[in-house]
């Protein structure tokens, strides 16, 4: 009261109100805290359990040819402070229920010099701190553009970090675990190539960024609700520990284009003293606008099997045949040219696939290649690349939709750009129509490549917005998106769930493209999985690509219940069962697992979690009593202590563990593995050996 008082009667008097600003978290944990300084730069500090996590950091932003900026000479204006407490219920997730509550300071900052005038809105929740700009309706301040946005995250000591280098074009790479100021040195050896990469600096990194200190303090910095503004990556000056925002620019170089009123992305940071809080925070998806679709009944989780890995390993091909150099649709006649006898998405070869997925309980079943235009598809530049809606001559559409509904089985589409975006946004409503016309309910786009126009990045302003237009236009049509090689996800998956999928990391497709870090699968959930559910594509049994593609001499890095587990622990409604038919068939013990676990979720349990380590969550199948759990564990083979005591107490349940040989390694013997039952209570206490890249699954269902 006293300093509510004091800052009205400021106000009244003309006086700059320049006291430090401070806001706790509704447990109590963290303290933030606002000040000025001298010259009226605003800044941020924040503190976890009284230990300091970020030092006094600089807010604002730097215009293009504009003297002035929104950096300093700034006064205060107005401070509110707000409580916010509700439960909401997700279309599909994680949890049936999520809370969001958080306590708010936003504070009004008028530029002297300028008569301009900015919010800084911080939210600060029970996992960390949420902050954003705010550009309200004013006279001097209506469009502008951003040269830099100048937030800075000062960090208290030399932390560790798990770490992908900085890039405007792809997040495709290996995880480095180093010292901050061992990113300058590491950088160069950290940037495998991509089809499409463009990276800014030495001690550029990206978000998702996790961090632990020496003392144990587990720091997650990201973003979220990243709409009409640039996807914002982390620049390190590694003198001083200080990291600042790096927005990704567009093809002019500017950073963003803004017309007030509007916000920013809030930037969010996540701080606990136990790694499972992190992977437990719902953070990011409560600094997301509620869901904006009405009928919400047709997006549904889904499990699903396709012509994908054949191609991706180099089995078959996307192309239907070998005579044309060029490519130009409705031009070139593809009924006069002679099959490759390589092309994967054939009619009968398509039917397979369905039997397969009806067979086993599958949802749905992708197909890649089935459209006209995969001869010359990639690196050209081409504009008009794809139609979305010509097949190849062997792949009747009509045919298929009819044969897969008799089976009960949806088919799912898929959409190549090649990165041309404004093709895409061209034909959207007519390949959107021919999918509902044929019963395709589900999506997945890619932009392979350079973004198209010229210049620009996959992550620059304008193809953000390009996404969102899609997801949108989607959901007029009641289809369900899953976007690869597009920006890593912020939480708009609750505005737009039917935003069911992401790939936006380096999936289990680079396993063929000669193989990821064994622990690359620890690291994912605390980084890359913070904005959203990721498309891994998991399930693959059959380590040994050369065995069935003899070109090919990649090692999937994994053992076989290693990938078991991904179903649990990398969390998302939509999951593949990666793999080629005669490799399930081959192993049908171990793949009743992926037959039998959920893709949506009621309640989820971490139990044990240390970044680039190991990860242990147990879920709550959606509607029912039974869980699952997954364990994957990184490169230093570990014994996993876990209690069930998440289950029903009186109950009593049947366990069965899919686990690592005991000679089992993810190099040299990654297929042994191990089933056995037992009857377990809330009060059994599981003791397991997970192997070098390996780790255990576990079917946990109520005896009746």
């Amino acid at each position: 009261m006293k300093k509510t008082i004091l800052f009205l009667f400021a106000i009244l008097l003309g006086i700059n109100y320049v006291e430090a600003q401070e806001l706790k978290s509704p447990n109590g944990n963290f303290t933030m805290n606002f000040s000025l300084l001298n010259d009226g730069t605003p800044t941020y500090k924040l503190t976890y359990k009284s230990k300091e996590v970020i030092k006094q950091s600089k807010l604002g932003l730097e215009l293009k040819n504009d003297k002035q900026s929104l950096l300093n000479d700034f006064s205060v204006s107005d401070s509110k402070t707000a409580t916010f407490d509700e439960n909401w219920k997700p279309v599909w997730g994680e949890v049936a229920q999520i809370r969001n509550h958080y306590n708010e300071l936003a504070v009004t900052l008028n530029q002297k010099s300028t008569d301009r005038r900015i919010v800084v809105r911080f939210r600060l929740f029970d996992e960390g701190l949420g902050f954003r700009y705010e550009f309200p309706t004013q006279k001097n301040l209506v469009y502008f553009v951003i040269k830099e946005e100048r937030t800075q995250f000062a960090m208290a000591g030399n932390h560790t970090a798990y770490w992908i280098s900085g890039d405007y074009d792809t997040q495709e790479y290996d995880y480095t675990t180093s010292k901050l100021s061992e990113i300058r040195s590491l950088s160069s050896k950290a940037r495998a190539e991509n089809a499409s990469q463009t990276w800014f600096s030495d001690t550029g990194v990206q978000t998702a960024l996790m961090m632990k200190t020496a003392d144990g303090l587990y720091i997650n910095l990201h973003e979220a609700a990243l709409i009409d503004y640039s996807c914002m990556n982390l620049n390190l000056d590694d003198k001083n520990m200080v990291f600042e925002s790096w927005l990704t620019p567009d093809a002019k170089g500017d950073k963003g284009h803004i017309q007030a009123p509007s916000t920013s992305p809030w930037r969010t940071i996540m701080v606990s003293d136990d790694a499972r809080e992190i992977l437990a925070s719902k953070m990011t998806l409560n600094l997301n606008e509620p869901c904006k679709i009405e009928d919400t009944s047709w997006i549904k989780p889904v499990k699903y099997v396709g012509v994908w890995w054949e191609m991706i390993t180099g089995k078959s091909s996307w192309s239907y045949t070998n005579d044309f150099p060029s490519i130009q649709l409705g031009v070139t006649d593809y009924t006069k040219a002679k099959p490759n006898g390589t092309h994967g998405a054939n009619t009968k070869h398509v039917k397979e696939y369905i039997d397969f997925a009806s067979k086993n309980g599958f949802d749905g079943v992708l197909v890649e290649g089935w459209n006209e235009g995969w001869e010359d598809w990639f690196g050209h530049e081409k504009d008009y690349v794809f139609d979305f809606l010509t097949p190849y001559p062997d792949f009747d559409v009509k045919g298929i939709h009819e044969y897969a509904k008799s089976k009960g089985v949806k088919m799912i589409m898929h959409h190549e750009t090649s990165g041309s975006t404004r093709n895409y946004e061209r034909h959207l409503d007519k390949a959107f129509q021919f999918m509902n016309d044929n019963g395709y309910e589900a999506v997945k786009s890619g932009y392979v490549g350079p973004i198209l126009p010229v210049g620009e990045h996959h992550y620059s302003q304008s193809i953000i917005n390009h996404y969102q237009y899609v997801v949108e236009k989607a959901a007029d049509y009641k289809i369900m998106v899953n976007a690869h090689e597009a920006v890593r996800p912020t939480g708009i998956c609750r505005t737009y769930p039917n935003m069911i999928g992401n790939e936006a990391a380096r999936g289990t497709e680079f396993q063929a493209f000669g193989g990821s870090k064994p622990n690359h699968v620890t690291i994912l959930p605390f980084t890359r999985l913070i904005g959203g559910p990721m498309d891994y594509t998991p399930g693959i049994f059959e380590m040994d690509v050369k065995k069935f593609s003899p070109n090919n001499n990649s090692h999937v890095n994994s053992t076989l219940a290693n990938q078991l587990a991904l179903y649990v622990t990398m969390y998302s409604p939509l999951q593949m069962a990666a793999d080629l038919i005669e490799h399930y068939n081959q192993f049908p013990d171990a793949f009743q697992f992926i037959k039998d676990v959920a893709v949506d979720w009621d309640n989820s349990v971490y139990l044990e979690a240390e970044p680039g380590s190991y990860i242990t969550v147990a879920r709550k199948a959606k509607g029912t009593n039974n869980w699952f759990v997954g364990n994957v564990n990184g490169e230093t083979p570990r014994t996993s202590n876990i209690k069930l005591d998440f289950l029903d107490k009186g109950k009593k349940y049947t366990a069965t563990i899919y686990a690592d040989g005991k000679d089992a390694n993810y190099k040299t013997n990654p297929q042994s593995y191990a089933i056995r039952k037992m009857t377990v209570t809330n009060t059994t206490k599981l003791s397991q050996l997970s192997a070098s890249g390996g780790g255990y699954a576990i079917s946990i269902i109520e005896i009746k």
